[in-house]
């Protein structure tokens, strides 16, 4: 039997929960009763678990999971149990807590009815285990603007339009209408509640999570629509010449139209006194660096997975999204805990995808995870057969499933959560 009890939380215990997963993640449990009254604001306790040692009655483990939209390819919105706040304390390891949290939680998305589960990997190889793979990445350059090659003397965008300073107040009127918008031509965009725009603007600030001031400025099209939106930040550095080198930092930046998102990072690259932009996370075919008049003042510094899905009701998740060459695949789908494995007909250009029995032959095997990196558009069938992740059944089945399944723009999730 387990020295460690598995459970929903009380709210009375979620002070101390939030400090075991501060401890989790190697900050010290500095949370107070009233960052807990605020978090409750926006958290089901329906959702929270704890590992609790019954020697102690100190909570060890922490999981929590909560309700989510994902943009999908072709505009449509899937329902996720999104989890988050994953953490086992280093006294508590390899016991199995972090697979019985999970199977609990999967059984529970199930019977919700959610179409599928999403996460943000702090470490690669754990959740494969658990039929999750990697569906979408990002980018992080740095720009040297000096060098990038933008008319500085330009106050206004090259492609009409004009960008306005804005407050706070509102980026949370507009930012919810301008994420829809992009989740309806971007896949992988998550929901947010108004705790996120709360807490991405500074009107909420708990003790724990301390919040630096930005700027915003919002860039409205030559019809008056606010297309997109840029929250950023400066350091405030001096050479010893008595000259400015700042680092502008971009928080965020969403951009419905190209030309929003063109004469936004114009707009950052050509501040006065700053000499180097860092983009924050952007979606792997982002505009820049090519839109810079010399790209190579744009560098790398991240690169790496962002979004992981794992499918729950394959049927309901293929036929959600849209496929941008017909097609008809059979695949074979294993799945270690069970909801994804089956057999199941995808038809591309009806969108319709159902189970089908065991005896009708199928063109690809591959594992839940496989199918999540494969499902928002952004992971690719050739290289996956490749690296001996999807095995081809029917000859010429894996280049069908790389045209019916990738996407003409990568798959973008801007959220951290």
């Amino acid at each position: 039997m387990s020295d460690v009890d598995v459970r929903l939380i009380t709210e009375a215990e979620f002070t101390d929960w939030i400090r075991a997963n501060q401890i989790g993640f190697l900050d010290a449990p500095s949370a107070t009763p009233e960052d807990a009254a605020l978090r409750l604001k926006w958290t089901d306790l329906g959702r929270v678990r704890g590992g609790y040692d019954r020697a102690t009655g100190r909570c060890v483990a922490t999981f929590r999971s909560f309700a989510q939209e994902v943009s999908v390819p072709g505009g449509g919105r899937v329902a996720s149990s999104a989890i988050s706040n994953v953490s086992v304390l280093s006294t508590h390891r390899r016991r199995g807590l972090l697979s019985r949290m999970m199977a609990d939680e999967l059984a529970a998305a199930r019977e919700r009815g959610d179409v599928v589960s999403t996460l943000i990997a702090a470490e690669h190889p754990i959740y494969g285990r658990f039929g999750y793979g990697p569906a979408t990445s990002l980018v992080e350059w740095e720009v040297d603007v000096r060098r990038a090659g933008f008319d500085r003397r330009r106050s206004t965008p090259e492609c009409g339009g004009r960008i306005d300073v804005v407050d706070a107040a509102q980026v949370r009127e507009f930012g919810p209408g301008l994420l829809d918008r992009l989740a309806a031509r971007t896949a992988g965009v998550v929901s947010r509640g108004w705790w996120n725009w709360n807490m991405a603007t500074g009107l909420d600030r708990p003790s724990f999570r301390p919040y630096t001031g930005q700027i915003f400025a919002a860039y409205r099209s030559p019809e008056g629509r606010t297309d997109g939106y840029v929250a950023y930040r400066s350091d405030d550095r001096w050479s010893d010449a008595k000259v400015p080198v700042n680092t502008l930092t971009v928080t965020e930046l969403l951009a419905v139209t190209p030309q929003a998102e063109r004469a936004l990072w114009q707009f950052v690259c050509t501040t006065d006194y700053v000499t180097t932009v860092r983009t924050g996370y952007r979606a792997p075919d982002d505009l820049l660096p090519d839109l810079l008049p010399d790209p190579r003042a744009a560098h790398t510094v991240t690169a790496a997975d962002q979004l992981w899905i794992r499918l729950l009701d394959v049927p309901a998740a293929l036929s959600a999204r849209t496929y941008e060459a017909p097609g008809t695949l059979v695949l074979e789908v294993t799945d270690a805990t069970g909801p994804a494995a089956g057999r199941y007909r995808l038809d591309a250009a009806a969108g319709e995808c159902v189970r089908v029995d065991e005896a009708v032959p199928a063109d690809l095997r591959l594992d839940a995870g496989v199918l999540g990196s494969l499902y928002l558009g952004g992971g690719s069938a050739v290289r996956l057969a490749a690296l001996g992740r999807v095995a081809e059944l029917r000859s010429g089945a894996v280049a069908r499933a790389e045209l019916v399944f990738r996407t003409a723009r990568s798959p973008w999730c801007p959220d951290v959560f």
